[in-house]
């Protein structure tokens, strides 16, 4: 049952990345085994949250089904006691703690790396790939793209805005009437090659307050993302692409409060979800034993609203670190709360 559920849970959480991948293979000519790669790079990180919840689910309806047979009653009046009972729950549990670890620190980071790594190559073989008409685009840092129209064959763009953040001194906005994403793969650089536009720039300075406004013919905004892809550069990753030594590192290193506790909240993340096996297992056998009426479908609603209630606390408690200020270690809170919840149900 847990096996089937991890089958059935992984395909349900890809399926709104596969019709996004499946249209890079039918409108973009992206060959199949680049999309086939890129699945591969997105399972680990899925896997983090279905292998949990497929091992809670498989514990609800087998104990479920057991009660619902009566095959319980059999068993205590056989004499099994329930820390019997218990044994080989506990240690398919710890082999799931165990397999859900090697996932969050070794198995996510990697793959997140090489999935982004691998996204920014297939933007420089086929530079138009990101870029969606009428859509705020902001696939490069300190850029967002908005482009009216776009002709797919030719890689031409009509109608585009940009917003430059990336000097944040004199923030830009730039305007064209069309432009075309050009990349060199010799050099791994991409541009932007835009056409009859203009540049507006308000400066910061409370002594000067001038607007400028610049009109161009011709007009080059170098992306620079070779140094993002190449295998030897110092690419800066994101919190959930750094290894478990690279994270305790940028923590130490790190002197904004804001990004340190998102790397706080990054790294207590890696050791939390692994212990969400244990807990499911102390939650999991007595109200899958109790569940006898409800039968196979109210086992895995019942499954589904322990683990949205999780997710949902979980997640209240990530955004309160990051973006209110409160310590990240709040994001430890649900898990304490269903330990000892779970161990007060099985007593």
């Amino acid at each position: 049952l847990t096996l089937l559920g991890l089958l059935i849970f992984t395909l349900v959480v890809l399926m709104g990345r596969m019709i996004r991948l499946v249209e890079l293979v039918l409108n973009k000519g992206v060959p199949i085994t680049e999309v086939a790669l890129l699945f591969l790079y997105m399972m680990p990180a899925f896997m983090i949250i279905t292998l949990p919840l497929a091992f809670l689910m498989g514990i609800l309806l087998g104990f479920g089904r057991m009660s619902a047979d009566a095959e319980i009653t059999a068993m205590k009046a056989s004499g099994i006691s329930l820390q019997q009972r218990l044994t080989p729950v506990f240690m398919l549990a710890i082999v799931t703690a165990l397999l859900t670890t090697g996932l969050t620190i070794y198995a996510a980071p990697a793959s997140n790396n090489a999935f982004r790594g691998k996204i920014f190559e297939i933007a420089t073989q086929k530079a138009d790939i990101g870029i969606e008409p009428q859509i705020f685009n902001s696939d490069f840092d300190g850029l967002v793209l908005f482009a009216n129209k776009m002709d797919p064959k030719s890689g031409l763009i009509d109608g585009i805005f940009i917003s430059d953040e990336r000097t944040t001194t004199t923030p830009s906005v730039i305007t064209a009437r069309t432009g075309m994403i050009l990349s060199d793969p010799e050099n791994l650089t991409l541009s932007l090659h835009l056409v009859e536009g203009s540049i507006h720039r308000q400066s910061d300075q409370e002594e000067t307050k001038a607007y400028q406004v610049i009109h161009f013919d011709k007009y080059d905004i170098n992306l620079d993302i070779g140094r993002e892809i190449s295998p030897q550069g110092d690419r800066h990753k994101k919190e959930k692409e750094l290894s478990l030594g690279e994270l305790i590192n940028r923590i130490e290193e790190n002197q904004v409060p804001k990004i340190e506790r998102q790397l706080m909240v990054e790294l207590l993340h890696r050791f939390v979800l692994p212990v969400t096996p244990l807990i499911f297992a102390l939650i999991g056998v007595p109200l899958g034993i109790q569940s006898t009426r409800s039968g196979r479908g109210g086992g895995f609603a019942l499954g589904l609203l322990i683990f949205l209630i999780y997710y949902v606390l979980y997640s209240l408690t990530k955004t309160l670190a990051v973006d209110a200020g409160v310590t990240p270690y709040v994001v430890v809170l649900p898990t304490l709360m269903f330990l000892f919840g779970g161990g007060y149900i099985l007593n």
